[in-house]
């Protein structure tokens, strides 16, 4: 069970800053796309999202995008802001968190997955011994097969919190 702890819980992508990768070494970001980024549904990024994303490359952290959706989606969404990605990623497997370390030529210790999923993200990254940090949704709504996963991440995350596993209040 404990592959699905993940190290970190933040409310938003934004509260995740350079300042504080920096000062825990890391120097590249794997982030999911759909419900991380954006919302699943939102074909471009905001304007806030792209300040982030300057934001972390002002201060050399790399970012690739890691997304089980299809190559017409993250293509799409990443190609006009120039952030690297991997699509079909087949997560939680761990190919694809392997190319993208690869690809952004750093070590695991330096590199943090970001994601809204424990059953993709979180487990993914942790099955590669990974930091992992688990965002609040961006959306309320969901695709049908994460509509799916969320009622298996409620029960999952009940059991954390019984088990007394988790030190944040009421959140996903």
């Amino acid at each position: 069970m404990k592959l699905f702890l993940p190290n970190e819980y933040v409310n938003s992508i934004f509260d995740i800053t350079p300042s504080k990768l920096k000062e825990q070494g890391i120097k590249a970001i794997i982030t999911d796309l759909d419900n991380t980024l954006v919302e699943w549904d939102r074909a471009n990024a905001t304007p806030r999202l792209l300040e982030w994303l300057e934001s972390m490359k002002n201060h050399g952290i790399l970012v690739t995008i890691v997304s089980n959706n299809n190559q017409l989606r993250v293509g799409a969404f990443s190609e006009p802001i120039e952030i690297p990605f991997i699509y079909h990623a087949r997560k939680p497997m761990g190919r694809a968190f392997r190319k993208a370390i690869r690809d952004m030529k750093v070590k695991k210790e330096e590199t943090v997955v970001i994601g809204d999923q424990l059953l993709t993200d979180v487990l993914g990254g942790n099955r590669n011994r990974l930091y992992t940090i688990l965002v609040v949704p961006v959306a309320q709504t969901d695709g049908f097969f994460t509509r799916i996963n969320r009622k298996v991440e409620r029960r999952i995350l009940n059991w954390f919190k019984r088990k007394n596993m988790i030190q944040w209040e009421d959140k996903p």
